[in-house]
């Protein structure tokens, strides 16, 4: 057992300061820092993500008994959500952030895989064992609940159980619209679209649309934005250039963004400005 906790103890350290130095953030010190936001709790029917996340299609007495089944935690830039290979004891949806999704490869290179913001579901009812590392890119607020009772109430809710398999769904469709983006957009689509993706997913939590004017931050580094679209900083940055210069994007600073031209970007993005879908590569 002693062998056991120390092997356990050394993988948790490495683990740390591998974030220390990674680009998308920085770890608190002490995990156990993590405050338990039990004592603001919000009611689910006035939940900021209400009508997005795994609720909305719930009736008042299905949200009354996920009201008393959640709890709130937060977790500091750089740290992780749930690990790749482990137990995850809880899961649940963000409240407020945004996180990453990775995948270690054999030999220890790791490569971002998704992005999730506001409303998105981190874990998998059913499958305990992670199948990603999920990091925190931003402070990150999420609703959280125990497994084995999150398990129960979608037994019992079959809303609760269609909104989740519809989720998963966008986020098959999400998957597949990435690969065609990856496999055949030029870099200044990818670049492009990467702004979409995060203007879309602005829009859609104050109930809007991408439009001329509006602000969108950038939650990862220009290098964590280079390996995220396979791409080289040089690249993102050329292309970035490239939409100022025609006026489409104006920079307040490296990680924001104002949007002068919606349907410029749009363009250059290679997305049809018809297309209604704000899950498109979210």
């Amino acid at each position: 057992m002693e062998v056991v906790s120390s092997l356990r103890n050394f993988a948790c350290a490495t683990q740390l300061a591998f974030r220390a130095r990674s680009p998308y953030g920085r770890v608190m010190q002490d995990l156990s820092d993590i405050p338990d936001l039990n004592a603001g709790m919000v009611k689910c029917g006035t939940c900021p993500i209400r009508h997005r996340a795994v609720c909305s299609y719930s009736s008042p007495a299905e949200l009354s008994v996920l009201d008393d089944a959640k709890y709130y935690r937060e977790y500091g830039p750089g740290q992780d959500i749930v690990s790749e290979g482990m137990p995850t004891q809880s899961l649940g949806s963000i409240v407020t952030g945004v996180a990453a999704l990775h995948k270690t490869l054999e030999d220890g290179r790791r490569q971002m895989v998704g992005l999730l913001f506001p409303s998105d579901f981190i874990g998998r009812p059913l499958r305990p064992i992670a199948p990603y590392d999920a990091v925190a890119l931003t402070p990150v607020r999420m609703c959280l609940f125990h497994r084995g009772k999150f398990e129960g109430i979608m037994a019992t809710s079959p809303s609760l159980a269609r909104r989740l398999l519809e989720m998963t769904l966008d986020e098959l469709d999400a998957a597949r619209n990435w690969m065609l983006l990856l496999g055949r957009k030029t870099a200044l689509e990818k670049v492009a679209s990467f702004i979409v993706i995060l203007a879309r997913r602005t829009a859609v939590l104050r109930n809007g649309d991408v439009h001329d004017g509006m602000a969108v931050e950038v939650p990862i580094t220009r290098s964590a934005m280079a390996e995220f679209l396979g791409l080289t900083i040089e690249t993102v940055s050329r292309q970035i250039g490239v939409m100022r210069q025609r006026g489409v994007i104006v920079l307040e600073d490296r990680r924001r963004i104002i949007i002068k031209d919606a349907a410029g970007l749009l363009a250059l993005a290679g997305i049809d400005e018809a297309d209604e879908d704000q899950s498109a590569f979210a």
